[in-house]
C-alpha cells in the first residue's frame, strides 16, 4: 500500500527579498519560514530553513530506518541509529552533495560489519534512491 505524504510551500516576492512558508500539511507539526539569504549564505539561520535542511532531515531519518532494518535483518539489535546529513547547495549547480554520517550502538557488532551494511542501507533508502542524481556519501562507525 502506498503512504502519500503532504507539504506545502508558499513564495512571496522575488527571489533575492521575498519570503516563504513551509507547512507540514501530513504530520501537522508545524509551519517554518523559508529565506533565500537563509538558502544562499553560509551562515546558520534561527529564523529560517531552507530546502536543502529539509533534505537533510528526510534523507538522515529515512536512511537510519533503512540501517535500522538491514541490521535487524542480519540479526542485530539495535539500540540506537542516529544519522547527520550536510547537504551542499551551489546557487549555481544546485545540490552537489550530501554526507551522511552515522553512529550506531549496535550489541556484538564489528566495525568493518557494521560499515558494510551502512553502505548498503544508502542503496535500500528511499530518499537516497530518489536522489540518484546527486553524490552521496556515508561515514559509519559504532559509538
Amino acid at each position: 500500500m502506498s503512504v502519500i505524504s503532504k507539504a506545502q510551500a508558499t513564495w512571496t516576492g522575488s527571489l533575492a527579498s521575498g519570503n516563504g512558508t513551509v507547512s507540514l500539511n501530513s504530520s501537522q507539526l508545524g509551519n517554518f519560514p523559508l529565506t533565500w539569504k537563509a538558502r544562499s549564505e553560509n551562515a546558520p539561520s534561527a529564523d529560517a530553513t531552507t530546502p536543502e535542511e529539509l533534505l537533510g532531515a528526510a534523507h538522515a531519518s529515512c536512511y537510519s530506518m533503512a540501517l535500522a532494518n538491514l541490521l535487524a535483518q542480519e540479526g542485530f539489535a539495535v539500540e540506537s541509529i542516529s544519522t547527520g546529513a550536510d547537504v551542499t547547495f551551489d546557487p549555481e549547480k544546485g545540490i552537489t552533495k550530501i554526507h551522511l554520517y552515522t553512529v550506531g550502538r549496535v550489541e556484538g557488532l564489528a566495525t568493518a560489519n557494521f560499515e558494510t551494511i551502512a553502505q548498503r542501507a544508502k542503496k535500500d533508502c528511499p530518499v537516497s534512491r530518489a536522489l540518484k542524481g546527486v553524490d552521496i556519501d556515508v561515514t559509519a562507525s559504532l559509538a
